[in-house]
């Protein structure tokens, strides 16, 4: 009977992948969005099918962790190698007043040719944003537009079949992430 209480426990621990990000397998939220993206296309989460989803909220405008977020995404890719191609990055504006489509065109050619921008009208991301629990908020500068996007800085990560799995922090490192995306990969 111990053994094949030892078996079982060791059949469960063999299952399941050890993530470097937060495992949040499971999860009944942030399960879609409709948005559109920088090309004008109308885009929801069944779009993207058979690629690992790296889902990101930022803005163009922002002077420290959205360019290093981006840039990280682009060396996990990297580190991918040939599965990078099963990466799809997407970034979400929380700035949508100042990042046309033709400003999210530009920023996301800074990083990778292939990684989308999203954007919706106030109240589709007012909606997403609670679905996701993710926080933003306009903070005044000193010319009205001169503000700033306080904003959550982290990323979801769902896997080939469109699954939340996992909520990577901010620095986390893109070794770390192209760790967990190969394992999610690997199903």
């Amino acid at each position: 009977m111990l053994a094949g209480a030892a078996g079982l426990f060791a059949a469960c621990s063999e299952s399941k992948p050890q993530f470097r990000s937060v495992d949040l397998t499971g999860a009944d939220y942030a399960k879609d969005f409709q948005l559109t993206d920088h090309n004008g296309q109308p885009r929801s989460l069944k779009d993207f099918a058979g690629k690992v989803v790296v889902l990101f909220f930022g803005y163009t405008q922002c002077p420290d962790v959205c360019p290093t977020t981006m840039a990280e995404l682009a060396e996990t890719k990297k580190l991918l190698g040939k599965d990078g191609d099963r990466l799809q990055v997407l970034f979400v504006t929380v700035d949508p007043d100042r990042d046309t489509p033709q400003v999210l065109k530009g920023y996301m050619a800074n990083f990778d040719p292939g990684f989308i921008a999203l954007r919706g009208t106030p109240e589709q991301l007012a909606a997403m944003a609670r679905d996701y629990k993710v926080y933003y908020k306009k903070t005044e500068g000193k010319t009205p537009s001169s503000y700033t996007m306080d904003h959550s800085a982290a990323s979801y990560v769902y896997d080939p079949q469109g699954r939340l799995r996992l909520y990577t922090r901010y620095g986390s490192g893109a070794q770390a992430l192209a760790s967990d995306i190969q394992l999610l990969l690997k199903g």
